[in-house]
């Protein structure tokens, strides 16, 4: 049989886990395509050359030509291409993450199932923005109320620091330059976190649509994990956009987002917290007790039958044989 032509795939055993890797880069007007193992980004001002095994998303923007060598590499090398509009607000598709494991998938799907687990998992969510207090009794319309009046009291509190007016979260996703400097910044900073999020979701091998306090939306459990970071992120940043009277909100609130992720903390607590949630006592019976500690989304490719036995059993396998049957 001839080789298969092209450059072979990074093996999967040397690629970069979800939480050691660059949180975001955004391009926009350039020509994406690939040198080698790197993708490489050109505009006017020259060629930039980008470790694609290193790279969390890559947010494409407007004006931006990828070629589908680039495309190969970022999907080899489990990092999420993302195609966003201008501003970096609008949310149009993505491409291959890094998992090549369904365990976590699986546990998503039976807590999210369970009206009981569910509200357990969500309940967990708000415990995480209150750790002071105890929501294990709340309702989710009490767990709503508490988070509405946080960041209201969160708004208001940055508004103080920086003086930057504030009456209310207010903006038209249709029309980005009609709303206040802090509002644009708001939404510019949360698509950054959205597109961050996304790509660490997908990595783990999770469904973006899955959500346990967000509903309906092809992106719900992306809402429902950026939710748990906004008060640390998004929301200070904006406001100390806003405060600067930047000429370009939208390009100033990204590198500032960045800037604040780029130590590594967040890639490794986004992570931790979505493994954390979804380890739950009725899935890990399932796997075994130490089966999302030890979780690797980089582990090679397995392909498994379901049996109704409750076991799984081995896939590529003919069993029509009357040893099976």
């Amino acid at each position: 049989m001839p080789d298969v032509p092209g450059l072979p795939p990074v093996p999967i055993s040397h690629l970069v886990r979800a939480q050691d890797r660059v949180s975001f880069l955004y391009l926009e007007h350039s020509v994406v395509h690939r040198d080698d193992n790197a993708i490489t980004a050109t505009d006017k001002r020259g060629t930039v050359h980008i470790p694609a095994a290193t790279l969390g998303a890559l947010l494409l923007g407007p004006g931006t030509t990828v070629s589908q060598q680039a495309m190969v590499l970022l999907a080899e090398s489990g990092s999420t291409a993302v195609w966003v509009g201008e501003y970096g607000v609008r949310y149009y598709a993505h491409g291959r993450g890094l998992s090549r494991s369904s365990r976590l998938l699986e546990a998503q799907a039976a807590l999210v199932s369970n009206k009981r687990t569910r509200l357990r998992v969500a309940r967990q969510m708000y415990a995480l923005r209150f750790p002071d207090e105890d929501t294990t009794d709340l309702t989710m319309q009490q767990l709503r109320g508490k988070e509405g009046a946080r960041v209201r009291k969160l708004y208001r509190l940055h508004a103080q620091r920086t003086g930057v007016e504030w009456q209310r979260r207010d903006y038209d996703p249709s029309d980005f330059d009609s709303g206040t400097p802090v509002n644009k910044a708001l939404s510019a900073a949360n698509t950054s976190l959205y597109g961050v999020v996304h790509a660490v979701i997908v990595a783990l091998g999770c469904a973006p649509g899955l959500g346990f306090v967000h509903t309906g939306h092809d992106k719900s459990f992306v809402y429902d994990i950026a939710d748990l970071y906004k008060a640390d992120i998004t929301i200070p940043v904006a406001f100390d956009i806003a405060a600067r009277d930047v000429a370009d909100i939208g390009t100033e609130t990204r590198r500032a987002v960045r800037d604040r992720m780029k130590d590594g903390t967040f890639l490794d607590t986004c992570v931790r917290d979505i493994k954390t949630l979804l380890a739950e006592e009725d899935v890990t019976t399932i796997y075994g007790p130490d089966a999302f500690d030890t979780y690797d989304e980089t582990a090679s490719n397995v392909v498994l039958l379901w049996d109704d036995s409750g076991r799984a059993v081995a896939g590529g396998t003919n069993y029509d044989d009357e040893d099976f049957l």
